[in-house]
């Protein structure tokens, strides 16, 4: 009889059934068998907080056809993915197949290559029971917080809103830093750059520093002047000139959370999209030569931890490709986090001699630029540092009589030249705030010497204002998270991506704002729920939950010390705040009520937004909300509304007229006027524009871009 193994996802079981062949059948469980149910609480608080959990509607077949499957197999092994979630999904699947906890049936996969499945089979143990408690305390203390708070925060905002024990934080930051941005109070001061040209007629740009007291920090424009006023027909020398060398070593190999930063920076991708290209290329990819196999090793890691193996061959493809002098003297390890969990190596490419540009026609462009970026910075991980030449000239200026009475006001030029490119001809690490300093040749300075005359070109003064903190990026609210040990690098995507997709925060050009919505619930929160939006207390929620997976912690007593406090804080809110509604200034309209005369709001429902009067229960007025547009109707004149189609929910356009007028498309209303006829234009697809006027058939094509 064959044995069994059950993965997650048909990619992986493609690529693990043709390393092990005749002999093992391969099937994917789809991801979660198991969880609890969408409809209640399903957490029994008297009783241990014993869950109760039911197999996913949408996956009872496919159970049965596992169960089928195990029947006719001698053996199953459980090979979900490495880590928390993976083991608690392999839990489940072992309850539902009937198998012995005390079997060696859970088998682990670093990396989907016929050495890393070889490996992983060889060293199969039993399910690690505090590693599957570690997740289950997790999913039962955000169940515990959804289902509890999300009722109080709808009832007291808006109907449908949700409040989860991570997402909370992170919204929090994302609104505490908008109210730092409002209340930032800018600074003026002043610079004054001076053009000079040395004797060659080559140019340089110095700062002005202070002058031969100390340094000068100028304010405004009147100190700005008197400056300006010494320097008129004032001489410039170089004074001094101090040489040196420093190096600039590579970034360490990628971990969950760097590389969705650095994909965030250089590629303008969201973390999912991101971890949506690694877990494909993990699970395997069929490549010309290699067959299937997964091209990085698993990319939920918090480790930067390399195998030997690895690097022996990546230095190996360094030395043939760039040249022995590539390489550092002594090897390069990296130190993970404290709090680093070390479950798995840093994500690396799982056969370092695969360049990007041999598996670019086997891979999509997701999937090449993601390859490319983790393939780069691995190698030039372990590659020699960028040795580079510094200078920094010291500069005088003084008319005569002040240079007789050693008085002097002084400029400072720095520079460098690159000696030896090291990691930096392959790889060099993305900034959130991109500057020219470490641009090659931007900031080189011509040659000059002690006591060189120096010629004015021009002087450039400027007035600056100090600038509030930016807003976050997905980026930065990603490398907060890690920093202040919120959640853990399997979730950042999902944090992100929830209170984006709730609309509590907006994404404009990449920078995340909180919307009205978003401020309110935040406000609410640490008005009534302080320790759920701290970032401390998460954060040491977190590490008891890392507690428990290591086995020094019991669930239980963690889920327990936590309730008793949100139970006591939850009461006392609703007792606080009964009666009391929030009511949002997006959420006021300039509509009147047709029977009393007040302005109507918006309103939430079961059915989705609608229009009602503030009057209820003495007025209980309700109308349909309608969205209208810019554009008028090419059949009667009147408005285009935006309607939603009742069984599917998608979006469509209609005359405010119907019935009477039928005029209904899926086109989005533009702006602009149809040339020929003066009627209102459409946009079927991006870019483009046509007119829906019978007997017209103007179309404005989108314009090809450079």
């Amino acid at each position: 009889m064959p044995k069994l193994i059950i993965v997650e996802s048909p990619a992986k079981a493609k690529s693990i059934a043709k390393y092990l062949g005749s002999g093992y059948v391969v099937a994917s469980s789809m991801g979660h068998v198991r969880d609890l149910p969408p409809t209640r609480l399903a957490v029994d608080v008297k009783q241990d907080f014993a869950p109760t959990y039911v197999i996913l509607k949408e996956k009872e077949k496919l159970v049965k056809e596992l169960q089928g499957k195990a029947k006719k197999c001698s053996e199953v092994f459980l090979a979900t993915d490495p880590d928390r979630e993976g083991e608690a999904i392999s839990w489940h699947l072992g309850h539902i197949l009937g198998l012995d906890g005390k079997l060696p049936n859970r088998v682990t996969f670093n990396e989907i290559t016929k050495s890393g499945v070889l490996q992983g089979m060889a060293n199969a143990r039993q399910i690690d029971m505090d590693l599957v408690n570690a997740q289950q305390a997790r999913r039962i203390l955000d169940r515990l917080v959804g289902y509890r708070l999300s009722p109080f925060v709808s009832q007291k905002i808006r109907r449908g809103l949700s409040a989860g024990r991570v997402q909370s934080v992170a919204l929090r930051l994302v609104v505490d830093r908008e109210l730092d941005i409002r209340a930032f109070n800018p600074e003026e001061y002043w610079t004054i750059d001076a053009k000079l040209l040395n004797g060659a007629k080559k140019s340089l740009k110095a700062n002005f520093v202070g002058d031969q007291k100390g340094k000068i920090a100028l304010k405004d424009q009147t100190q700005t002047d008197k400056i300006l006023a010494r320097l008129d027909g004032a001489q410039y020398w170089v004074a001094g000139m101090k040489k040196g060398t420093r190096t600039k070593n590579p970034a360490p190999p990628f971990i969950t959370s760097t590389l969705q930063q650095e994909a965030s920076r250089r590629l303008g991708f969201q973390a999912q999209r991101t971890m949506r290209a690694a877990q494909e290329l993990y699970e395997g990819m069929e490549i010309p030569g290699y067959g299937t196999t997964g091209l990085i090793t698993y990319m939920r890691t918090d480790s930067l931890r390399v195998s030997e193996e690895a690097r022996e061959q990546a230095n190996g493809y360094i030395v043939e490709t760039y040249g022995k002098k590539y390489l550092p003297p002594k090897p390069r390890y990296y130190k993970s986090r404290a709090n680093a969990q070390d479950g798995h190596e840093a994500i690396r490419p799982t056969i370092p001699g695969l360049a990007p540009a041999q598996v670019k026609s086997s891979l999509s462009p997701d999937q090449f630029k993601i390859y490319d970026l983790i393939w780069k910075r691995f190698m030039a991980s372990l590659m020699a540092g960028c040795l580079q030449n510094t200078v920094k000239a010291t500069i005088f200026a003084a008319n005569a009589a002040e240079r007789r009475a050693n008085r002097h006001l002084v400029f400072s030029a720095s520079g460098y030249t690159v000696a030896f490119d090291g990691f930096t001809c392959l790889y060099v690490e993305a900034k959130d705030d991109e500057d020219d300093s470490d641009g090659d040749g931007e900031r080189r300075l011509p040659e000059l010497r002690e006591g060189e005359p120096l010629n004015l070109a021009e002087l450039l003064p400027a007035q600056h204002f100090t600038q509030p903190p930016p807003r976050f990026t997905e980026a930065s609210l990603i490398k907060a998270l890690e920093e202040n040990g919120v959640g853990r690098p399997s979730t950042y995507a999902t944090i992100i991506s929830t209170i984006t997709q709730r609309g509590y925060v907006t994404r404009k050009q990449k920078q995340l704002s909180p919307t009205e919505l978003g401020e309110a619930l935040t406000q609410l929160l640490k008005e009534r729920f302080p320790n759920i939006v701290n970032v401390t207390f998460t954060a040491g929620m977190e590490d008891q939950l890392d507690q428990v997976g290591e086995g020094k912690a019991n669930y239980i007593k963690v889920l327990d010390d936590f309730y008793g406090g949100f139970e006591a804080t939850l009461t006392q809110a609703k007792a606080d705040m009964q009666g009391v509604k929030i009511q949002l200034q997006e959420d006021l309209t300039d509509i009147p009520c047709d029977k009393c005369g007040r302005m109507m709001v918006i309103k939430s429902g079961k059915f989705g937004r609608f229009l009602a009067c503030p009057g209820f229960p003495d007025c209980k007025n309700a109308k349909p909300l309608v969205m209208e547009s810019s554009a008028q109707c090419p059949k009667c004149g009147k408005t285009v509304v935006q309607r939603k189609a009742k069984k599917t929910g998608r979006v469509f356009y209609g005359c405010q007229g119907w019935p009477d007028c039928e005029f209904v498309t899926w086109d989005v209303p533009g702006d602009e006027k149809c040339p020929q006829c003066d009627k209102s234009l459409f946009k079927p697809r991006a870019g483009s524009l046509k007119c829906h006027n019978e007997g017209c058939g103007y179309v404005k094509k989108a314009e090809k871009k450079a």
